[in-house]
Order: C-alpha cells, then structure tokens, then sequence
C-alpha cells in the first residue's frame, strides 16, 4: 500500500478504510478462493474424502467438530482481518477466539471424566494424533500464502501479529476442509490435537509476518 493511500485511510477511520475498492474485493476473493480450492485438492489427492462421511454426517458428534472448527474459522478470519487494518479496534478479538475453545474443552473434559476408565485414553489419543497436527498444517500452507497476499493489500502495523492471525485463519480453514477426511470425533480429541494443527500455520505466519507483511 502506497503511504497517500495510508494517510487517507487513517483519515478516514477504520470503518471506511475497511471498504475497498470493487476491484480490490475481487481480486481478494479470487486469491482466498484459489487458496482454499489448492486446500481442498491437496486433501481430496493425497488423503481422500472419506467414504462413509454420509454415515458420520448423521452423528451429533460429527456436527459438534464441524461447528466447533467453524466457529473457530469465524472468529480466526474476523482477526486477521480487523488487524490487516491500521487503528481498528481489537479488544474484542480476544473473547471471540477463546469462547470456542473454551466450550471444546469443557465438552472434552466432560466426555473422558464421564466415559469408562478404559475408553479415556482412546478418546484423548484417538487413533491418528500423530498425523493430525502435521495434516492440518499441510493443508493450511495454499491458504496461508493465499491470507499474507490478501493481507499485503492492507496496511498492517502490528506485522508479526497479524501474520499470526492470517497463519491461524488458514489453519481453521484447513482444519475445516480436514474434516472431510479425518475419522475422529471426541471432543477430547478435536480439543488438543486439532487446535495444534491450527497453531502450527499461525507460529509459521508471526515468523513471516514481519518480512511478507512489511509495505
């Protein structure tokens, strides 16, 4: 961003400078929309959509993953976005991002403290808490590179944190698009080992945020 852009966006607050242009909006659109489509195609060529996810769809369980990393992206991209802005205000953000988190991890607790003493490590484990993580940063680097260039189109001043908030939103997004594959359901699981698959991209985006980031 040129700096007249910037002082005429600072002029103008926060709440206009958050209105682009037709043609900027498109052209933002189309770079997160060919980051999440690499996302989708990486997932449906090297791991697959899983067969009997018609079968998981008609579990509450299910929905409870899908709503919880849904939730979870919301609040992910509503950051990323107030902070590609220069003045936005950003106390909100906090409690957004937490308030899923928080409800995961009161479900998770509640479903091993009340499951048979045999059944708890299984539903903390699961059965691919090895790959999990690894997975979901996988997919999240097309979206990752997608969110820095969108974000470059904006002025950012706290650089390392919002590369972290651009990392974060891509991993939510790419834990979203690992649900097509992934067999797990517990909240216990979903709680840990999930949110370490979003953290991943968000550690990897506060490293380049400073350099990617920098107008």
């Amino acid at each position: 961003m040129k700096t007249d852009d910037l002082i005429a966006m600072l002029a103008s607050g926060p709440d206009v400078a958050a209105t682009a242009p037709p043609g900027a909006r498109w052209r933002t659109a189309a770079t997160l929309g060919a980051g999440l489509l690499a996302s989708v195609a990486l997932m449906a060529g090297l791991l697959g959509v899983r067969p009997n996810l018609a079968q998981l769809a008609l579990r509450p369980d299910f929905w409870i993953k899908v709503g919880f990393v849904a939730a979870v992206c919301l609040a992910a991209w509503h950051a990323s976005r107030r902070l590609g802005l220069p003045g936005a205000n950003t106390r909100s953000l906090l409690p957004w991002l937490a308030l899923p988190l928080l409800l995961i991890w009161a479900l998770g607790a509640v479903t091993v403290a009340t499951a048979a003493p045999e059944q708890r490590a299984e539903l903390f484990w699961g059965a691919t808490w090895r790959s999990c993580p690894l997975l979901i940063a996988m997919l999240s680097l097309p979206m990752l590179a997608a969110v820095l260039r969108a974000m470059r189109q904006l002025a950012p001043t706290r650089l390392r944190l919002a590369g972290a908030a651009a990392g974060f939103a891509a991993g939510s997004t790419a834990a979203l698009v690992y649900c097509l594959h992934c067999p797990e359901m517990a909240a216990s699981f979903v709680g840990v080992w999930y949110v370490l698959g979003m953290l991943a991209p968000g550690a990897i985006g506060a490293l380049l945020g400073p350099k990617v980031l920098a107008w």
